[in-house]
């Protein structure tokens, strides 16, 4: 009896096991991460750049320079203002924030200075340049002192802006077209960084904030009225008036 219970067990056993539904087990599955390329920015042509802007070579012109930000804006006047046509990255200055003090102290200027046509330099050895014409009035009542101070190209700098060649041959070609076909000179405005209340406040405790807050007086007038204004300096400022845009 006892033989045919262990008999009967076995069949119930086998017969149990095979009527379980073996369950599945779940296949994991790689999910593909996606993962989006951020595009570089198309960088245009000079001659895109003007048509873009109803512009051509031999307009006249005005540059800006920020120094934190290390670039400097080309803008072309167009019809009764100007309108901004290309901006390129600075290789090189030299320096910290500030303006240049003395011959030798290896420091890039801030300041309003103007380029006339004898300010280019199409033999410079460091590819093509242009002179600001450091020390103007103002850094002169200052008792500044320096020399030979440009915009060239090389990417090396002593108290110069320095460009990479081929960005400062468009800069070189605008400036030159720009004086040879009418304009006796051209502005460059140069700035410590782009002088927005936000930036300005960052700074309230540099030595130079005062004088900062002097250029910010010509740097306003362009960004809100879109008019160059006309600088003069005296002892210890620069001074500022409005004109009508004559190109």
């Amino acid at each position: 009896m006892q033989f045919f219970n262990i008999i009967l067990l076995t069949i119930l056993l086998i017969f149990t096991a095979s009527c379980t539904t073996p369950q599945k087990v779940p296949i994991q599955t790689k999910v593909k991460k996606i993962v989006k390329v951020k595009s570089k920015p198309k960088i245009l042509s000079l001659e895109k750049s003007l048509q873009n802007i109803g512009a051509k070579v031999g307009d006249p012109i005005f540059m800006r320079i920020f120094k934190e930000e290390k670039l400097l804006e080309i803008w072309v006047k167009v019809g009764e203002g100007y309108k901004l046509c290309k901006t390129y990255p600075v290789c090189a200055y030299s320096g910290e924030l500030g303006p240049k003090l003395k011959q030798g102290d290896k420091q890039s200027p801030e300041g309003f200075y103007t380029i006339t046509k004898k300010q280019l330099k199409p033999n410079s050895k460091y590819h093509l340049a242009l002179n600001l014409g450091f020390p103007n009035q103002y850094d002169k009542y200052q008792k500044r002192t320096g020399s030979y101070l440009m915009i060239h190209g090389k990417c090396s700098s002593t108290g110069c802006y320095a460009m990479q060649n081929r960005q400062i041959e468009e800069i070189y070609n605008m400036a030159k077209n720009a004086l040879e076909n009418g304009q006796s000179s051209f502005e460059v405005h140069i700035f410590p960084f782009k002088m927005t209340a936000h930036n300005m406040a960052q700074h309230t405790t540099d030595k130079w904030y005062p004088f900062w807050v002097n250029l910010k007086l010509g740097y306003d007038i362009f960004e809100r009225y879109n008019v160059i204004p006309i600088v003069k300096a005296s002892e210890d400022k620069y001074k500022f008036f409005m004109k009508k845009n004559k190109g």
